[in-house]
C-alpha cells in the first residue's frame, strides 16, 4: 500500500484494461467509478444503468463512457471488455457475479459478497475452475488508521496486542428506508453485513482466524425491520479478542479504534476522509495528496493515561489509499501481482458474520471449526435475475 493518490501499474505500451460497472448508485458512482478511472492501465468503458439521470451524471463525469440497460447486454459485449465491477444491491451480487464468471470475464464484486459463506466459496469456486480473477472490494483495508494500526502493529510497538476494539458508529435517529433497511432477508440488509462486513475483515486481516463468536443485535428506531445496534465479539485462534460495534444509533461516538497490547496502547478518533472527499466531488489525482487528515486528528499511543486528557504521544495517521485497491487489481490482471482480497478472505469473514446472527438470535456464542482450504458448495445459478439499480440511490455499501 502507497499513499500516492495514482499508481504506476501499466507501461506506456499496454492498453488500459476495459472496465464494465454494474450498477450506478452510491457504490458505483461515489466509489468505483471514480477510484477506476484514477487508476493508471484502468478506462471506464460501460456503465449498466437503465436510469437517465444517472446516465446523465456518469457521461457528465467520464465523457466517451458506453451505456447498457442491463448486465446480460453487457455479458453480450464480454469480449470488448476485460473486467467487470458488480456495484448493484447486495441480493444480486452472486448471481450477477456468476452470470459475469460464466461469461469469461474477472470480476470485481462490492461487499458482501454473498449472503453466506457456502455461496462466496461457490464464487471462488467457479473462478479458480475458469482460471479468472474474482476479488472483493474491502476498502476499509486501505483506510489511514487501519493502515497505520497495521503498521505499527509490524513494528511491535503495543506489544502483544491483548484486546482489539473497533467502532464504525453512526447518529441516525430515523431510518432512510430502501433495502439496506429492509427486514426481507433477501435483501441481505442491516448493519451487520453492511459495516459488519468492514469491521469484521479488518479483526482477520489484523489478527487471523476466529476460534469463538458472541453477537448482541438490535433493531431499536422505530420504523426500521433491520439490525441498526449490533456488538459482535470474537475469539481468536491466536487468542486476541476483538469487540466490534457497529450502530447508527449512536448518540455520542466512541473512538474508532482502541488497541490494548502487554506493553502500549493505540486510541484513535474520526473516521478516515476518503468517503466524506469522494461524496464531495474530490477526487484522487496526481498534483494533489490524497487521503491525509490534520494532525489534531491523529491517534495517540502510550499506557497509564487518557488520550483525552493529553496522555500518550501522538502517532501521525498514514494517508488512507483507496487507489490502491485498484492499482493491484490492475497488477493481478497482468500478472504482475496477487490479488488484493480474495473470495476465500470474504468467505472467511461471512463465517464470522453468520455465527454473530446464529449468536444473537439464539443467545450462544458460536464455536467456528479450524480454517479449512476447501471450497466446498456452489454459486446459485441464476443469471436470468431481473436487475434494477433504482433501489440503490442512499445506502449502498459504505
Amino acid at each position: 500500500m502507497t499513499g500516492n493518490a495514482t499508481h504506476e501499474t501499466s507501461g506506456p505500451s499496454e492498453t488500459p484494461l476495459r472496465v464494465g460497472l454494474v450498477g450506478y448508485g452510491l457504490a458505483g458512482s461515489v466509489f468505483h467509478a471514480p477510484l477506476i478511472a484514477a487508476t493508471d492501465g484502468l478506462v471506464l468503458d460501460t456503465v449498466v444503468t437503465s436510469n437517465e439521470e444517472r446516465r446523465a451524471q456518469a457521461r457528465a463525469e467520464f465523457p466517451g463512457v458506453r451505456f447498457a440497460a442491463s448486465p446480460q447486454e453487457l455479458w453480450g459485449r464480454a469480449d470488448e471488455l476485460d473486467l467487470v465491477v458488480i456495484a448493484s444491491p447486495n441480493r444480486t451480487h452472486v448471481p450477477l457475479a456468476t452470470a459475469a464468471l460464466e461469461a469469461g470475464l474477472p470480476v470485481v464484486v462490492d461487499k458482501p459478497v454473498a449472503g453466506t459463506a457456502a455461496e462466496a466459496r461457490g464464487l471462488a469456486a467457479l473462478a479458480e475452475g475458469r482460471g479468472l480473477l474474482l476479488s472483493v472490494f474491502q476498502n476499509r483495508r486501505w483506510d489511514n488508521d487501519f493502515r497505520t494500526l497495521a503498521r505499527l502493529l509490524a513494528d511491535g510497538e503495543l506489544g502483544d496486542v491483548q484486546r482489539f476494539e473497533s467502532r464504525f458508529e453512526r447518529w441516525r435517529p430515523q431510518p432512510k428506508g430502501g433495502w439496506r433497511e429492509s427486514g426481507d432477508p433477501q435483501e441481505i440488509g442491516g448493519l451487520l453485513y453492511d459495516l459488519g462486513s468492514h469491521v469484521v475483515d479488518q479483526a482477520l486481516t489484523l489478527f487471523g482466524p476466529a476460534a469463538l463468536v458472541y453477537a448482541e443485535s438490535d433493531v431499536r428506531r422505530p420504523g426500521a425491520a433491520a439490525d441498526d445496534d449490533t456488538f459482535i465479539a470474537i475469539t481468536h485462534a491466536c487468542g486476541v479478542r476483538s469487540h466490534l460495534y457497529v450502530s447508527a444509533t449512536t448518540a455520542q461516538l466512541g473512538p474508532r479504534f482502541r488497541v490494548l497490547g502487554r506493553t502500549a496502547g493505540y486510541v484513535k478518533y474520526g473516521l478516515d476522509p476518503q468517503e466524506a472527499d469522494l461524496r464531495a466531488g474530490v477526487r484522487p489525482a496526481a498534483d494533489r495528496p490524497w487521503g491525509e487528515e490534520p494532525e489534531e486528528l491523529w491517534g495517540r499511543i502510550g499506557s497509564g493515561e487518557s488520550p483525552l486528557t493529553g496522555g500518550g504521544t501522538p502517532v501521525r495517521t498514514l494517508p488512507g489509499d483507496y487507489p490502491a485497491y485498484y492499482a493491484a487489481v490492475t497488477d493481478a490482471l497482468r500478472g504482475k501481482g496477487e490479488n488484493p482480497v480474495t473470495a476465500l478472505q470474504a468467505a472467511a469473514a461471512l463465517d464470522v458474520l453468520e455465527a454473530a446472527r446464529r449468536s444473537a438470535r439464539e443467545g450462544v456464542t458460536v464455536k467456528l471449526p479450524a480454517p479449512s482450504s476447501n471450497a466446498s458448495s456452489s454459486a446459485t445459478d441464476s443469471a436470468d435475475t431481473p436487475f434494477t439499480d433504482s433501489a440503490d440511490t442512499e445506502e449502498q455499501p459504505v
